[in-house]
């Protein structure tokens, strides 16, 4: 019987069941993770080797392009693998692990996202106070808040997922081990678990949210009381591609956490999961650093020492 068999493995589905478009999702998703290595690893090596990034602002965003080559390596090799060799196995600890991280480490970028607006505003909206307040030892404090306050908030809900009994079916309409289809194939009521983790996703994703909203919000009032037209459009054009990437991510985020998930899940799930996990992360090294002038100037003498080096 099916109910008294133990499940040791489930079954991803994937994102389509098209192999000619499997084929173009695997080469976009080779191109994509190589960028988001390559934009966060440059992120990382410029802020380590040049002292004038050596800023609370790049503090945050070298420790958020760790987390983002963390949170996307926990998903993107094993859906690469799944595309090139049709193998849609995964076993349950393999499953319960990936869950785990990808919770884990999620819910850390929501809370460097609004580390990062509140950075943001205290520069803009407090320049005189601005060293005295974003000192390092309060980044430190700030970044360790982010990574312990997640722990807590995700570990009560794993740690119940966990222990549940699963006896088939086994099949997740899903390219990665989602917290909420894994529920679904659970042999007991989850009712309970199900709460409380929309109880913790909504913490996490509209707690965040208030803190980036009012950050940005504060930030283009200030924005719109500089008297240099130059200067406001210059804060304009930084902003509006920060907000763009905020809205993507939150809008998507929302959608598919803060309600009831659908029974068996949905292609449209999965094609917001995709904007979330794989564009967003994509975009953000290029929108929060690599756009700025200064990283561009200390791109360029890199390449040029680098260049000058080889020839010599």
């Amino acid at each position: 019987s099916m109910n008294n068999t133990r499940v040791v493995q489930f079954v991803l589905l994937g994102l389509t069941n098209s192999r000619s478009l499997e084929i173009f999702l695997c080469i976009f998703l080779v191109i994509a993770y190589f960028l988001i290595l390559l934009g966060n690893i440059t992120v990382i090596t410029i802020t380590l080797v040049y002292k004038c990034f050596q800023t609370p602002m790049y503090y945050f965003l070298k420790n958020f392009a760790l987390l983002e080559i963390a949170f996307t390596s926990t998903f993107i090799p094993s859906t690469l693998y799944s595309l090139l060799t049709e193998e849609k196995m995964i076993s349950l600890p393999g499953c319960f692990l990936q869950m785990l991280f990808f919770f884990y480490l999620g819910t850390c970028t929501f809370f460097h996202v609004a580390a990062m607006s509140f950075d943001r505003y205290v520069a803009i909206c407090q320049p005189l106070h601005y060293p005295a307040i974003m000192n390092s030892r309060f980044c430190l404090k700030l970044v360790l808040a982010c990574w312990v306050v997640s722990f807590l908030l995700m570990f009560p809900p794993t740690i119940m997922i966990v222990q549940l009994p699963f006896c088939g079916p086994s099949v997740m309409n899903h390219f990665y081990c989602d917290t909420s289809l894994l529920l679904q194939l659970s042999c007991i009521d989850t009712r309970f678990i199900e709460e409380l983790m929309l109880v913790v996703v909504i913490i996490i994703i509209l707690g965040t949210l208030i803190v980036t909203v009012i950050s940005y919000g504060c930030i283009i009032v200030t924005i719109l009381h500089i008297s240099s037209s130059t200067g406001r459009k210059k804060a304009f054009s930084t902003c509006s591609a920060h907000l763009m990437v905020v809205m993507i991510f939150y809008s998507t985020s929302i959608y598919r956490y803060i309600r009831p998930a659908q029974r068996g899940g949905r292609h449209s799930d999965k094609v917001l999961s995709f904007f979330f996990c794989v564009v967003t992360q994509m975009l953000n090294p290029y929108i929060y650093s690599l756009r700025n002038n200064q990283v561009k100037q200390a791109l360029k003498r890199s390449v040029l020492k680098t260049f000058c080096s080889s020839l010599n």
